[in-house]
């Protein structure tokens, strides 16, 4: 008979890409958690192109007699695989599962983790202190048709500069909406920004991370920051949406998804 864990487990929802940056760095993201907290059990499952997806992890968790499970949407945003999605493939699966309580927990972003992450890759790309004032930073996502999606980065840019001192910062899109990461800059240097800083606002390398790499270096942006990746920032806000997720459901705030 199987001892089940004294703490749900996670389970990380990735979307997949062909591209095999892309569960590289979901790998190496995920073990930075488990070396931040050791006894936890972390899975990770994915939506589309990569193995295993998420169905087959929670047959396997249910079938070694797992009792809970958290599942964290790997996504900096809440837009359609948040909101849709994701809680189809958890509820189709709760309904096959029935000894499996599986409990969805809230996107990554916003947060102060995130963009200190993002400070942190912009300093390893050579960005100094003392450049802030002078620098006009675009903060470039993946893009989603979700408006909701869309106005959250857009405040995020606006909070960015507020309080981190950037003589500029501007949201920018490798996809759905507008402006492209090129056009970002080039507003920028019209407005007489003396230095752009081109920030990946994604967690993964990919086909939209590409885009915004191909826009930085076609609008000869000044520096141009690494995707979030395995940043240590970005582990422990996984930990920390666990965390919140865990403690909502024991307050009964977070119900078990069912059919």
């Amino acid at each position: 008979m199987n001892t089940r864990p004294l703490h749900p487990t996670l389970l990380v929802i990735a979307h997949g890409s062909r591209d095999p940056r892309h569960a590289a760095t979901v790998s190496a993201l995920c073990a930075r958690v488990r070396a931040l907290r050791p006894g936890l059990r972390v899975e990770v499952g994915y939506l589309d192109f990569n193995a295993p997806r998420v169905p087959r992890v929670l047959e396997r968790l249910a079938a070694e007699g797992t009792g809970e499970v958290v599942a964290l949407p790997l996504l900096l945003t809440r837009a359609f695989h948040a909101k849709s999605d994701i809680p189809a493939v958890l509820r189709e699966a709760a309904a096959r599962l029935p000894l499996l309580t599986v409990r969805q927990a809230e996107v990554l972003g916003p947060s102060p983790l995130l963009t200190g992450a993002l400070e942190r890759r912009l300093a390893e790309a050579g960005l100094r202190p003392g450049d802030r004032r002078s620098t006009g930073v675009v903060l470039a996502s993946a893009g989603s048709s979700d408006p909701e999606a869309s106005a959250v980065i857009a405040e995020i840019a606006r909070e960015w500069r507020r309080t981190a001192g950037w003589c500029a910062v501007r949201p920018a899109f490798a996809s759905a909406s507008l402006p492209r990461t090129a056009d970002a800059v080039r507003e920028l240097r019209a407005e007489g920004v003396q230095r752009v800083a081109v920030a990946p606002y994604v967690i993964a390398p990919g086909f939209l991370p590409d885009r915004i790499v191909a826009g930085a270096r076609e609008a000869r942006a000044d520096l141009l920051a690494p995707v979030l990746g395995a940043a240590p920032e970005l582990a422990q806000l996984l930990l920390r949406r666990y965390e919140q997720c865990v403690l909502a459901g024991a307050r009964g705030e977070a119900p078990a998804l069912i059919a």
